[in-house]
């Protein structure tokens, strides 16, 4: 078979146009879910935000420091907490530990599963990108083919002209 009427018997690739018609909108995946909307799920989020900065470990550390130094080093008439509330402070501060810990796997775990639809995102696009990319190729295969039907058409070796353009 001639490499002209193997042209004509090939369909020709689907063009740019088909494709875009073909396109789907691509989602928002910064939309939340049903189930993130929830004030609980809002509050663990914002917590987890706020809890797990250096200010916050600084306001932390600062307010303790600043707590323990006034009831050990001021005066006694200037101290506002007899020497055993250090261990009610400590007490306090595990209680707040205790009680933080689940709330910030709660917003991690939220946070994990925006991480995700990004990660869905992504691959749809670059689903997109393969298609698209393919069409080209499928374009370029189809060019090439109708190149090299011209030339046996006109009579001219390929390999004379590789070798001719050749560096």
């Amino acid at each position: 078979m001639s490499a002209v009427t193997a042209v004509t018997k090939r369909r020709p690739p689907d063009s740019l146009e088909d494709l875009r018609k073909r396109r789907q909108p691509l989602r928002d995946y910064l939309q939340s879910d049903p189930e993130d909307v929830a004030f609980y799920d809002r509050l663990a989020v914002w917590i987890t935000r706020r809890v797990g900065t250096m200010g916050f470990f600084l306001l932390i550390f600062g307010w303790t420091v600043l707590w323990l130094s006034w009831n050990l080093l001021a005066p006694k008439a200037l101290q506002f907490d007899p020497p055993m509330a250090f261990v009610f402070w400590l007490f306090i501060s595990n209680v707040i530990q205790i009680l933080l810990m689940p709330l910030i796997m709660v917003g991690q775990n939220i946070q994990g599963q925006q991480a995700e639809r990004r990660a869905e995102h992504d691959l749809e696009v670059n689903v997109r990108a393969e298609e698209e990319i393919e069409v080209i190729l499928n374009h370029l295969e189809y060019q090439n083919a109708i190149l090299i039907a011209m030339l046996g058409k006109l009579d001219i070796n390929l390999d004379e002209v590789l070798a001719n353009t050749a560096p």
